[in-house]
């Protein structure tokens, strides 16, 4: 191990493109030295909002690892506390995932020896992290820990709830099976409780509370249900630990750098019950994952595999509640004005409607696209401006596809159109008919013998024709007569109308 212990980042998250790396050599050399690999692991992470002492308390954790045979763990009064990079203030300190570089061994009571991991996590919903961050960091940190610490200020409030849903549910997805509870132990830590008198202070009076908050009742909303069910069926064990304000010099001194002097004494007693119930040799859960016991060695290999999942995009991006809702507002305001301009259409062109001029369809088409977008613009919706312009410009893209079903719909009702391919290679038989007749006469029978080739050309990929609209294959064929026929008649036009422009310039000249 380092001589000089340490944290070390392991994840790192960048701000501005919010993706996630994992330092694979740093890991391996806290987790594959010699001593520890092949040891069972136990993980023990704490995880919350930002600037709410998660590190803080991991380094009274610290404290207690290197001094637990001491009765007076907790310290001297003076004394500054180190480890876990930590400061007071506003803005957060931790940035990603770390780990203590020393990786503690405990002999248990039954002899076995296990090695004990400290993890500490970057701040939940800080100016910087997306949804998915946060979401990515917290489901990293529950799926490789045997106890994750979810640390709360001073109550556990619905949303608490609700982002807790929405990370462990971002954790679960990237398990392909589950066969039981995908996660160990969970710990809600809820900081600076101010209400003793209803619930005392530790876990006695935190089990309480937490019974309380997360019972499911037959009068709750569905959602509140839903929340509170899915939290039960993802951990193996949950219980709730109530921790004192530590007291104001804690909370609002600059120059304070965790000497207990400066601590409420309130704070210290519960801190000396909370540590070694999580630490104490006999309360230490070593990390499984489906079942089976894993090691430091086996530990490296899930975060490998873990953190590829989280790198991909195979996932979905988990988004807050207002972006979620103003995405079904929109989405739902778009389909309605798809469906009235569906209707509207299907009266002028639909089903057995007969066919409607080109010109009176285009017609139709504008006046119903312009309504139903009017009417979408109507709808009141959430998101901005900018936000719901997105929507309008894929209902513009929408509307457009299905004016082109219903053109290519009401062109197929069209007779002509249905038969103008044997239409075209009718005249052309008739025509070379008549002009191999005309050339024979004048003695050009070698012309003549081309344009017979042709009629039987043209006779035959009638009937090719004929057969491929009777039996529906070799459709490709079908479609390059249909093309070729579309080509000449093209091409007559074409030349009839310059004739007839000829014939009306000579009669200009003449008159």
């Amino acid at each position: 191990m380092p001589s000089n212990p340490g944290p070390v980042q392991i994840v790192t998250v960048s701000k501005e493109e919010h993706s996630f790396a994992l330092d694979t050599e740093a890991l391996e050399r806290i987790l594959l030295a010699p001593e520890i690999r092949d040891k069972h692991v136990v993980v023990l992470s704490v995880a919350g909002a930002f600037r709410k002492g998660k590190s803080f308390l991991l380094d009274f954790m610290l404290r207690y690892m290197y001094r637990k045979s001491d009765e007076n763990w907790l310290g001297g009064i003076n004394e500054p506390l180190t480890g876990f990079s930590w400061r007071g203030g506003s803005e957060p300190e931790t940035t990603g995932i770390q780990l203590w570089s020393e990786v503690f061994l405990v002999q248990k009571s039954d002899g076995t020896e296990v090695a004990v991991l400290l993890m500490d996590t970057q701040g939940a919903f800080d100016n910087q992290s997306t949804v998915k961050d946060c979401a990515t960091i917290f489901a990293l940190s529950t799926m490789t820990s045997s106890m994750q610490i979810y640390n709360i200020s001073q109550n556990i409030q619905e949303d608490d709830l609700q982002q807790l849903q929405l990370f462990t549910e971002y954790g679960r997805l990237a398990l392909d099976e589950i066969f039981q509870k995908p996660f160990q132990s969970l710990m809600f830590l809820i900081r600076d409780w101010s209400f003793p008198y209803e619930y005392k202070y530790g876990l006695q009076g935190g089990k309480a509370f937490l019974e309380k908050r997360l019972q499911v009742k037959d009068a709750q909303h569905e959602e509140l249900q839903t929340v509170r069910e899915h939290i039960h069926s993802c951990f193996t064990e949950i219980s709730c630990f109530l921790l004192p304000h530590p007291g104001l010099k804690v909370a609002t001194s600059p120059s304070f750098k965790g000497q207990l002097g400066d601590v409420a004494p309130e704070f210290k007693d519960e801190l000396s019950y909370l540590i070694p119930a999580l630490l104490h040799p006999d309360k230490l859960a070593e990390k499984e994952i489906n079942g089976n016991k894993v090691t430091c060695m086996g530990l490296l290999e899930f975060f490998k595999a873990y953190i590829k999942i989280y790198q991909g995009e195979d996932l979905p991006h988990p988004k807050s509640m207002l972006q979620a809702t103003a995405e079904a507002n929109n989405l739902v305001a778009v389909a309605t004005a798809k469906d009235q301009y569906y209707k509207n259409m299907e009266k002028v062109c639909g089903g057995d409607v007969p066919y409607v001029s080109p010109d009176s369809l285009d017609e139709k088409h504008l006046f119903f696209s312009n309504d139903a977008l009017h009417s979408f613009s109507s709808t009141k919706k959430m998101g901005g401006a900018e936000f719901c312009e997105r929507y309008r410009n894929q209902l513009v893209v929408e509307l457009q596809e299905m004016w082109h079903s219903y053109s290519k719909h009401n062109e197929s009702k069209n007779v002509f159109s249905a038969f103008r391919t044997p239409a075209v290679l009718f005249v052309l038989i008739c025509f070379l008919y008549v002009l191999s007749g005309l050339l024979m006469f004048v003695g050009l029978s070698t012309i003549a013998f081309s344009c017979d080739c042709v009629v039987g050309l043209a006779m035959v990929a009638m009937l090719t024709w004929a057969f491929i609209r009777y039996s529906g294959q070799y459709r490709h064929v079908g479609g390059a007569i249909d093309q070729a026929a579309g080509v000449l008649l093209e091409q007559a036009t074409v030349v009839l109308n310059k004739s007839r422009g000829t014939n009306v310039a000579e009669k200009m000249k003449s008159s």
